[in-house]
């Protein structure tokens, strides 16, 4: 399915990289894995195509919400924590790409509508309270017609439990509504969002985004799947009746 889109002139892709792969178990940033990614996303969009990235904001975000609930703040004081962070770490990115990457973070649709372009990638971190940059992602590919959204986590996939109970089993392939049922139980307060949360779920849903959520530990993992290899988990809808 993705890679018959290279065959296109130019093609759209957001990329969602999740915050928690750019850090080691200290809280270490891991510049390595920054710079490998920065080299993927350079070979993406080389010959012309476009790519957004929505950078999360992993374990220093968690880390800041935790001290910030502690103290007292509100949820959207926290949301706004991880926000910035979030942002943060997509100057990370940004700084690796160099003249590829549009030159300030995003952090509107709006502006997101006028930044994209081929050949040039658009970062960016969270946009609002309340919402999860996994939301962002979504919203973000939904705004430039993106031709697919990628979502790169810790884990390998979308399983139908806890990846860490026993007899755990990863889904090729999921609907929207498989996914709601599996993902219900997770939180939604700030730094609690998992793989998707409702609002992710429903704009992808209503959008018929082709998406995939799968291992960000290899980098090449992006380009495989841009390539048409079976990688990760794909959200598959259902025909319209």
């Amino acid at each position: 399915m993705f890679g018959d889109c290279l065959r296109g002139l130019h093609m759209r892709a957001v990329l969602k990289l999740g915050g928690s792969l750019l850090y080691d178990d200290t809280g270490q940033i891991l510049t390595d894995r920054v710079r490998a990614y920065a080299k993927v996303v350079n070979s993406f969009v080389e010959d012309g195509h476009s790519m957004v990235v929505v950078v999360g904001g992993g374990k220093p975000a968690r880390l800041f919400i935790a001290a910030a609930r502690e103290l007292g703040a509100s949820e959207a004081q926290c949301d706004w924590l991880g926000i910035k962070i979030a942002r943060n770490n997509a100057e990370l990115l940004c700084a690796a790409l160099g003249n590829i990457a549009y030159p300030k973070i995003v952090e509107t649709l709006d502006e997101l509508e006028t930044a994209i372009c081929p050949g040039n990638v658009v970062l960016m971190g969270g946009l609002t309270p309340g919402q999860s940059t996994n939301a962002v992602a979504a919203l973000a590919a939904e705004t430039v017609q993106a031709d697919m959204l990628l979502n790169a986590t810790n884990v390998d996939g979308i399983y139908d439990r806890d990846p860490k109970e026993t007899g755990a089993k990863k889904l090729d392939n999921v609907t929207v509504d498989e996914l709601s049922q599996i993902l219900s139980g997770t939180g939604t307060r700030a730094g609690e969002y998992k793989l998707f949360d409702p609002v992710a779920i429903r704009v992808v849903g209503r959008s018929r985004i082709p998406t995939v959520i799968f291992n960000g530990n290899d980098p090449e993992n992006l380009l495989r799947i841009v390539k048409g290899e079976n990688v990760g988990s794909r959200i598959v809808h259902e025909p319209d009746k």
